[in-house]
């Protein structure tokens, strides 16, 4: 998307009303001149905020009290001058002036309460987008386009949360519908219905008058929730602050491993901040803010960095220093990144898409997400709607049950060849009481007797383990029975007992009742070997504690299904590896970009982790697939020359070293 820029600013402006000197400090001049010592190339300004004031003149809607210049409007005239683009910012789920002259419009909990918020909380009320303030956001969104017109680059709309409302509206609109208010399962699909409809006709408005125009909307993650509206969002942008509970530094690598398989430009967004969004004073260490950006890049995506503008108007030296810092880098390094795609040869299904509790990042795909960005392997999230030819190994991790359409797709997947690794309880049918396929080669028992109980690894994936003793599994698995022609690859040992009040042992779990076996396979292979099945919540286990021989168990499986990798590297687990493609300008051939990164998040507080030395690695030595012999691999942006070897269409080198972030290109 040409008019997806790399280095952009989300610059915040939520500015009580409370405040008197709106914009006392702007300068136009000096606003543009910041932002281009900066490198910044694109800065979403603000039209409303979600206090509900509006900062741009003339308006019928309510501009700020204090607000004397019409700042949106200069802004945006400034910037475009020096070739910078300008979405526009506006709220739609808080709008605390609007919440508070329409109480009416304001969502409503089952419990009672007005707009999810007390009125003695300092927080925002939640406002329902199946009220005539859709009406009241689509005018002052109309207003901005005819105000405007052509110099409109975008829209990006914000809060888009329609949660579990219960307001005379809806209650009117799901008895319209035959839809039960009391019935949770009515009430979120009539919300999702609900979100999905204002997108569809907000899209359909804004491009009947403004083709041209970028358009996302904001619900703070990018998940399967969105998978019905794509064709309303232009591009995607995921928000991800690591430096707060909501988000921390698993989201991003998860979430932009889905969002990059739905066929949309990418952006990536954290914040200057030391914390959250509205941390005014704060800022967040150099070295967590060039990862943060790096690993946009790493992933095929764009950059965005958020900001908030001083009620005043001025823009924060010390902030552009930081964020010019990092954008110098990011520019240097655009001729490798713009148009470049990630490649994957494993697939995780994304638990979302079959009703996994809702939230920001599933412990399960998270287990997954670490052992094998830890083991730099190469792999996407996906769903029941993706295209999974692609994937060599398809791993179901803990929950995924099967429908009848899913265990279709799954059956299609073993018999084109595809390979399975699962876990748990997925692969039983979705009353949980019978495999749906015969292709696992097990019969379902029921709940597993012990908890915890033991694993013992026969040979296959014993490699790297310590011999001769058994593994605690500290989750509670399941019994199942191998079918004729299934093979055991780990065993189960049980415990002298489980722990109750009136036997236990020691400070935790019993010890293993050594060489009895628990009369159940802890991991199996399916008959013509394409299916290894762990009995036991493994990537759960793994998110929840870390657990060594958890990940070096499911690495050791997964080499008997993909035993030669497209990357293979040195560097130690704290270090992240991704490979990429590239079409060469003016040419028909492609380059391949890897993008070495490393940089190690410490809990130093106790609220969230950050990032502040960065440590060099040294002498990496690197092998990865490339579809042709490249005639030079080289560093990048440096241009340094490496030696290498090319053979069984693999390139064989060593990096000297990286310091952060370093590409490594060969074409």
């Amino acid at each position: 998307m040409d008019n997806l820029r790399m280095r952009q600013v989300h610059l915040d402006f939520h500015t009580a009303g409370q405040i008197g000197d709106v914009g006392a400090d702007w300068d136009a001049e000096a606003f543009v001149d910041t932002l281009k010592r900066a490198h910044v190339d694109s800065i979403t300004c603000f039209a409303r905020g979600h206090h509900g004031y509006v900062y741009y003149l003339p308006t019928r809607f309510t501009p700020h009290p204090s607000l004397r210049v019409d700042l949106l409007g200069q802004q945006i005239t400034v910037c475009h001058r020096e070739g910078i683009r300008v979405p526009i910012y506006v709220t739609v789920g808080w709008d605390e002036l609007t919440a508070e002259r329409h109480p009416e419009w304001q969502q409503v909990t089952p419990e009672g309460v007005l707009g999810e918020a007390g009125p003695l909380a300092a927080r925002w009320k939640n406002l329902c987008l199946n009220t005539p303030y859709v009406e009241f956001v689509w005018e002052q969104t109309k207003e901005v386009l005819d105000l405007f017109g052509d110099e409109v680059d975008g829209f990006f709309f914000d809060i888009i949360h329609q949660r579990d409302c219960v307001c005379r509206f809806c209650r009117q609109g799901m008895a319209k519908q035959g839809l039960d208010p009391l019935n949770p399962e009515h009430r979120a699909g009539y919300h999702k219905a609900v979100e999905d409809g204002f997108r569809e006709r907000f899209s359909q408005q804004i491009r009947a008058v403004r083709p041209e125009a970028t358009i996302f909307y904001n619900s703070g993650h990018v998940g399967y929730r969105l998978r019905d509206t794509l064709d309303t969002f232009s591009h995607l942008e995921l928000e991800s602050l690591p430096s707060t509970g909501m988000w921390g530094y698993n989201h991003f690598p998860l979430s932009v491993r889905y969002a990059r398989t739905l066929g949309k430009p990418l952006l990536g967004m954290t914040g200057k901040f030391h914390t959250a969004w509205g941390d005014f004073g704060s800022f967040k260490n150099l070295p967590a803010l060039q990862f943060e950006c790096f690993q946009m890049l790493a992933n095929g995506a764009a950059c965005s960095i958020g900001d908030q503008l001083h009620p005043r108007g001025r823009l924060g030296r010390a902030a552009y220093e930081l964020i010019g810092e990092v954008y110098a880098s990011v520019e240097a390094k655009e001729p490798w990144c713009i148009g470049a795609e990630a490649q994957a040869e494993i697939a995780v299904f994304n638990v979302e898409a079959v009703g996994a509790e809702e939230g920001r990042v599933d412990p399960s795909n998270t287990g997954a997400l670490r052992m094998l960005m830890e083991a730099h392997h190469q792999f996407d999230l996906v769903d029941d709607r993706a295209d999974w030819s692609g994937y060599k190994v398809l791993v179901l991790p803990d929950k995924v049950p099967l429908d009848e359409a899913l265990a279709a797709k799954v059956r299609g997947y073993l018999e084109s060849g595809g390979k399975i690794i699962a876990s748990y309880r997925s692969g039983l049918t979705p009353a949980g009481d019978a495999m749906a396929l015969d292709a696992f080669g097990l019969c379902y028992l029921g709940p597993a007797p012990y908890v915890a109980d033991y694993v013992v690894p026969r040979p296959e994936l014993g490699a790297g383990l310590a011999e001769d003793t058994e593994f605690v599994f500290y989750e509670q698995g399941i019994q199942v029975e191998p079918l004729a022609g299934t093979r055991t690859l780990a065993d189960t040992w049980a415990p002298y007992f489980n722990r109750t009040w009136d036997h236990f042992c020691s400070h935790r779990q019993t010890p293993a009742a050594l060489g009895q076996d628990a009369g159940y396979p802890a991991i199996t292979s399916n008959p013509s070997d394409q299916v290894i099945y762990f009995a036991h919540p493994l990537f759960d286990g793994y998110r929840q504690q870390a657990v060594g021989w958890y990940k070096q168990l499911f690495l050791a499986a997964l080499a008997q299904l993909l035993p030669e990798p497209m990357l293979v590297t040195n560097a130690p687990s704290t270090a992240q590896a991704t490979l990429l493609r590239q079409p060469l300008p003016h040419s028909e051939g492609s380059r391949t970009i890897v993008h070495l990164l490393h940089y190690i998040p410490e809990r130093r507080g106790l609220e969230f982790d950050t990032i502040e030395d960065v440590i060099p690695l040294h002498n990496i030595e690197l092998s990865f697939r490339t579809p042709t012999a490249p005639g030079r691999v080289y560093l990048a942006p440096q241009g340094d020359e490496l030696s290498f070897t090319y053979e069984d269409d693999r390139v064989h080198v060593v990096v000297p070293s990286v310091i952060g972030h370093q590409m490594v290109v060969a074409e």
